[in-house]
C-alpha cells in the first residue's frame, strides 16, 4: 500500500457552459484509501453524459470545482489495504458507477473506488478498453435486461454510430436479433454495415417509418430511441403490435408527440432506461460483464474507436463530440 501523495493533471471545469470551460490542472492525488485505488491513466473514454454534465442539462448538476468523466483504462498504481481483486501493475478499465461530486477520471493519475475497477480482457487494447463498459452495459442492460431480445426479432436502433450504438448492432447480433440502424448521414451507411447492421436507413433521406416496415413486414418488436423529438412518432408508428420502444437518450431538444389511439390499439410498451437500474444490482452487473468479457474474448465484441486526441485537447474533442460526426468512440490519450 503506497501512502504517498503524487501529483498529477486532472480535467476540471469551474461553470457550466461549452467545452472552453474545460481546464486542465495541476493536482495533489492523495494515496488510496482503504478501498480505493490509484490508476496511472492511458486512455479516457468521452460520453454523451459528459457533455450534458459540462453543461448543465444533466439530470445531476455539478459542484464546482467540479471533475468528469467515467471511463477510462489504464494500469494499477497502488490499491487501498481492503482491496483484494486488484494489486500494482494489473491493467484494468473503470465501470462508470460513482458520482462526479466524489470521482472523475479526465485525468492522467487517478483514485477510483475499488468496485469501479475491472480487469479488461488482454485482447483490448488501452483505447478500446477505455470504450468498453458504458457503451456495452448499455447495450445489455437494454436489450437482455429490460428489453428481452430474442433470437429473430427486429431491433431498430436510433443514433446508431454512436459508441453506444454500435455496442447495440454488435450485442444484438451476438444474441441473434436483426439490427436496423438508423441515422442522418448516408456518409456513415458504410461503416454501419461493416458494424454488423443488417439495414441501415438514413432519416434525413428516408421515410423512417415506410423502411422500418418495409423491412420487417409487421414492424419492428424492439425500438431503442437516444433522439426523441419529431422521430418519436415515426418509430411509434413502425413498432409491432405489443412492441416496445426504449427511450435512452434525448440528443433532440424538440418535444415528441404521438397517437395515443396507436399505442393503446398496438399494446405497446414504452418505457425509459438509464443506466443506474443495472449498475444499482450486483448480481445484475455481475451478469452483465461476464456477458460481455465473454462476447470480447469471442471476437463478437469489439469497441470502435472514431477519434483520438491528448488529454491537453480536452476542449477541441468535446467539439468534435457536438459535431456528431464520429462513428463510434471518442478517446482522450495519454503522453
Amino acid at each position: 500500500m503506497d501512502t504517498q501523495t503524487k501529483s498529477g493533471k486532472m480535467v476540471m471545469f469551474n461553470q457550466v457552459g461549452g467545452p472552453e470551460v474545460l481546464q486542465l490542472t495541476n493536482i495533489n492525488v492523495p494515496a488510496p484509501a482503504s478501498n480505493e485505488v490509484r490508476i496511472l491513466v492511458k486512455a479516457i473514454g468521452l460520453n454523451r453524459v459528459d457533455l450534458s454534465y459540462r453543461q448543465g442539462v444533466y439530470s445531476k448538476k455539478p459542484n464546482f470545482p467540479s471533475k468528469i468523466g467515467f471511463e477510462a483504462a489504464g494500469i494499477v498504481e497502488s490499491t487501498g489495504s481492503d482491496v483484494q481483486h486488484l494489486s500494482p501493475g494489473d491493467e484494468v478499465s473503470v465501470i462508470g458507477a460513482f458520482s462526479n461530486d466524489d470521482y472523475g477520471t479526465y485525468g492522467n493519475l487517478i483514485l477510483l473506488p475499488a468496485y469501479a475497477v475491472q480487469r479488461h480482457p488482454k485482447r483490448l487494447s488501452f483505447q478500446q478498453a477505455a470504450g468498453l463498459w458504458v457503451s456495452y452495459l448499455a447495450a445489455y442492460g437494454l436489450l437482455m435486461d429490460v428489453g428481452g431480445l430474442k433470437k429473430g426479432q427486429y431491433v431498430a436502433i436510433n443514433a446508431a454510430s454512436s459508441s453506444t450504438g454500435l455496442a447495440i448492432i454488435q450485442t444484438v447480433k451476438k444474441i441473434g436479433g436483426i439490427p436496423i440502424a438508423i441515422t442522418t448521414s448516408s456518409h456513415k451507411k458504410k461503416a454501419l454495415l461493416d458494424a454488423g447492421a443488417s439495414h441501415v436507413i438514413i432519416s434525413s433521406e428516408q421515410d423512417i417509418t415506410a423502411e422500418l416496415l418495409s423491412i420487417t413486414g409487421n414492424g419492428v418488436e424492439l425500438v431503442l430511441d437516444a433522439v426523441g423529438g419529431s422521430q418519436f412518432e415515426k418509430l411509434i408508428a413502425a413498432t409491432a403490435i405489443t412492441g416496445q420502444l426504449i427511450v435512452y437518450g434525448a440528443l433532440s431538444r424538440e418535444y415528441s408527440s404521438w397517437s395515443t389511439i396507436e399505442v393503446l390499439s398496438k399494446k405497446l410498451t414504452i418505457r425509459g432506461f438509464d443506466m443506474t437500474e443495472l449498475l444499482m444490482v450486483k448480481d445484475k452487473v455481475k451478469a452483465a460483464v461476464a456477458f460481455i468479457e465473454e462476447g470480447v474474448t469471442s471476437g463478437s465484441l469489439t469497441p470502435t474507436i472514431s477519434k483520438t486526441f491528448p488529454l491537453a485537447k480536452v476542449s477541441e474533442a468535446h467539439r468534435f463530440m457536438e459535431e456528431n460526426s464520429q462513428v463510434g468512440k471518442v478517446i482522450l490519450e495519454i503522453d
